[in-house]
């Protein structure tokens, strides 16, 4: 990944807002492509015969993951060393070291944004900024974001009430239901409880019910649904769609469906 999209993306996003950011970082891509060729030496892929509008929603995805990532990370006030870390790791394991290093750069320099504008006016930019991404993105590439999101909040073990809040308010903005991050919570936890709130039913529910809402859930986090936003962010999807399957057979078994 090159470091003309994410300084054009930046300094768009400081300037301009979210959206003069989406549309800088789409003209960086596209400038680069046309100077470097194919691909980048890093590993980002400007993939030949990917058509404009998937290049445009991945490229979408991936500053609205960035921009979006600093709201979360300083949630419950503290800039966690574990949390940045899962973010420069992505990044890391994805894109290469140059991504990492332009990814980190872009995060502190967002927190200095928030400091200089106020917690009011910055909340309002990440308002805009999930509009913007609910504009550029279908439900599914939405959900690997939010899903990314809860990740980055419990990368310290812990998920602060704070940040549970900033979650839910990220989804309402991004025109999702806030029960979408309940569900997201509970993806690891082994219990039969916590297998209902996954599927997002209450346990007094008839079949008919938990297969309606099991089916919804396999639709929109099914893997293809997302193959347009690149191998990294499809890799992700294929392991919420195995923890989804997972609290559906620990369902069913206990019904003896």
């Amino acid at each position: 990944m090159g470091i003309g999209k994410w300084i054009a993306g930046y300094l768009g996003w400081i300037v301009l807002g979210p959206i003069g950011g989406i549309a800088a970082f789409l003209l960086g891509s596209l400038v680069e492509s046309a100077v470097k060729g194919s691909h980048s030496s890093q590993g980002y892929e400007f993939i030949p015969g990917q058509d404009s509008q998937e290049q445009g929603d991945r490229n979408s995805f991936l500053l609205s993951m960035l921009v979006m990532s600093a709201y979360i990370i300083k949630a419950d006030g503290k800039i966690m060393h574990s949390e940045m870390e899962f973010v420069r790791g992505f990044l890391r394991q994805n894109f290469g070291i140059e991504a990492e290093q332009q990814g980190n750069d872009i995060l502190l320099r967002t927190f200095e944004e928030q400091k200089r504008q106020g917690p009011a006016a910055f909340r309002n930019t990440i308002r805009q900024s999930c509009r913007e991404a609910a504009r550029f993105l279908d439900y599914s590439g939405r959900l690997q974001l939010l899903n990314f999101l809860v990740l980055i909040a419990q990368a310290d073990g812990h998920v602060d009430d704070t940040e549970v809040k900033a979650l839910k308010e990220v989804a309402g903005w991004m025109q999702m239901q806030e029960s979408e991050v309940d569900s997201m919570l509970h993806l690891e936890g082994g219990s039969l409880d916590d297998a209902y709130k996954v599927l997002g039913v209450s346990p007094s529910a008839s079949d008919d019910e938990l297969k309606k809402a099991y089916r919804r859930l396999a639709l929109e986090h099914h893997p293809d649904r997302v193959a347009k936003l690149g191998d990294d962010v499809r890799k992700a999807a294929e392991r919420k769609f195995q923890e989804i399957n997972a609290a559906k057979e620990k369902i069913w078994k206990a019904r003896g469906l």
